[in-house]
């Protein structure tokens, strides 16, 4: 496993593995590396010859007063965890590499981008897009896997994908949690204890939720209601959105008559996290 900084580097990587008729993989992240990216590589390992794992934490895809400057990094910790579970690129460049003197090319999408975590970071998934759409163009892989905590994400990829012709199959992963059911992100590093105990209440809420759409509830708005009571009883807990939306159009909905995501976002303190339940996997 080595680590290259350049995209030179990595098209000449890449090339010579297909030289030799091999696939590869790709795992997008933003570093500090934990289980649910592990999960990832796991998967790519298994899917593909060789695995490139990008670890570049994004700077278009933070606003003014988000966290860019302490979201944390450590390279030799994610190297570590990406030679452990069979990767064999780390691409880890650093913003100028990406984006030169002068860039001015972006990719954006409408409607998919408009609801939960659009509406609250609203150049988050422009960012994104750019990002992925110059990572796929760098590697060229086969398959590229991302995490369904990011559920959004996920459906804004695939959608960007689909409409611009891209031959690459995107691969969702199941969330990743820690014992206790608080969801694995990178993140979950800024909670002092009282926050971090504080934080099981999106996992509580999670699960409130499977449960009732188990037991048949199809009222988006009982479900929703049962789910903010919940968290909203934590008080160190303010909730960004609890959401009920079509997973094809991230537009929200009333009634469970159709393949659905209910996605949340919440602040612990200050820290804004998110976690989510697909009905179709409840």
């Amino acid at each position: 496993m080595k680590i290259v900084t350049t995209v030179a580097e990595v098209r000449e990587q890449v090339k010579e593995w297909r030289a030799q008729g091999l696939t590869v993989g790709l795992v997008p992240t933003m570093g500090y590396l934990h289980e649910g990216h592990a999960s990832l590589i796991d998967a790519s390992h298994r899917d593909n010859d060789r695995t490139v794992v990008s670890d570049f934490v994004n700077p278009i895809q933070f606003g003014p007063g988000e966290d860019l400057e302490s979201y944390p990094r450590d390279i030799d910790h994610d190297a570590q965890l990406v030679e452990e579970h069979g990767g064999d690129l780390i691409f880890h460049p650093e913003p100028e590499e990406m984006y030169h003197e002068g860039f001015s090319s972006f990719v954006d999408m409408t409607v998919l981008t408009e609801e939960l975590c659009g509406l609250s970071r609203p150049v988050h998934f422009r960012g994104v897009c750019t990002v992925v759409s110059k990572l796929f163009n760098i590697v060229k892989p086969d398959r590229a896997y991302f995490g369904k905590k990011d559920a959004q994400q996920l459906a804004v990829i695939r959608h960007m994908v689909d409409d611009l012709n891209m031959d690459i199959e995107i691969v969702g992963c199941p969330i990743i949690r820690e014992s206790d059911g608080l969801a694995k992100s990178s993140r979950n590093t800024y909670l002092n204890d009282a926050e971090r105990q504080a934080a099981l209440v999106l996992s509580r809420a999670v699960f409130l939720g499977m449960e009732l759409v188990r037991n048949g509830e199809k009222d988006c708005s009982v479900i929703l209601s049962r789910m903010k009571v919940l968290i909203q009883a934590e008080p160190l807990a303010r909730v960004d959105y609890v959401k009920m939306v079509d997973c094809r159009t991230m537009q929200q909905i009333k009634t469970l008559d159709r393949p659905a995501l209910c996605a949340m976002a919440v602040y612990i303190g200050k820290t804004r996290l998110i976690d989510n339940f697909f009905t179709e996997d409840v």
